[in-house]
């Protein structure tokens, strides 16, 4: 489909990058957006070709502001329950889209990432951030519940419970610093090194057996939430068997790098 809000593009065989485009609103995300990026993740559940996703905001400013929360005043007098139910449930599955895609998720983060952009951050699979970047769980802050857009679910997994609650009970700005001594981002750089290094990384998964990279992204999912040591090997047992059973079914003829 034809975007307006966000851009895609592959810029090498197997990589995609996929840039939030609002830029004169910091990226923010309004209705459109929402619509298009629900579009986007659920098209790439089909897409065997694009093995990674670069996942960035366009501009010079920020990552993504959250909401657009002035377009979302303006809608509000019109809105019913039902209706703000539905608007907010669609945001909720985006977050949601981005952990049920194959591809391996690589976000370039400058600037800000709020809100709802601090989600978008948190369910990809690998963060790569510039030296002016800051996060903020800023829910609690527009005078709503601290717990939105899955940011109460990936927070405490990724840093631990006890800063987490800090992050979302206070709504503080954490820093590009903070951000890599709490082990939630890979890497820390120049601006002007942010598409390099997450093309670095993009480049060395890429160059893995794309099958491999879906089922090690699967097992990480799934066993987030496994209830023990079995539930987790299980998983892997699984995965294992099913990339055996892939070489098998490819000696002596060319085969799809999927089956």
């Amino acid at each position: 489909m034809d975007y307006e809000t966000i851009e895609y593009e592959i810029i090498e065989d197997g990589i995609g990058v996929l840039s939030l485009n609002r830029p004169r609103r910091y990226n923010s995300v309004d209705v459109q957006m929402a619509e298009e990026l629900e579009a986007f993740w659920r098209d790439r559940l089909y897409d065997l070709d694009t093995h990674v996703i670069i996942l960035r905001g366009n501009g010079n400013k920020n990552f993504c502001a959250g909401l657009d929360m002035k377009a979302v005043m303006k809608m509000m007098p019109e809105m019913n329950t039902e209706m703000f139910y539905r608007f907010q449930a669609r945001l909720a599955r985006i977050t949601s889209a981005m952990r049920q895609a194959p591809q391996p998720i690589v976000c370039a983060v400058h600037g800000a990432a709020v809100g709802l952009g601090f989600s978008f951050a948190l369910a990809s699979d690998i963060r790569v951030i510039s030296t002016d970047s800051r996060f903020s769980a800023a829910f609690i802050n527009i005078g709503l519940g601290g717990a939105d857009m899955a940011c109460s679910y990936f927070l405490p997994r990724l840093i631990g419970a006890g800063r987490a609650y800090e992050f979302m009970l206070t709504g503080s700005f954490m820093s590009a610093e903070e951000a890599l001594a709490l082990g939630l981002v890979s890497r820390v750089v120049e601006t002007d090194q942010l598409m390099e290094t997450a093309l670095e990384l993009a480049r060395e998964m890429n160059s893995k057996n794309p099958m491999g990279l879906r089922l090690t992204k699967e097992a990480i999912n799934m066993n987030m939430d496994a209830g023990g040591l079995e539930q987790a090997l299980n998983m892997e047992d699984r995965n294992q068997a099913l990339l055996v059973l892939r070489g098998k079914l490819g000696e002596g003829e060319k085969k799809s790098r999927y089956f």
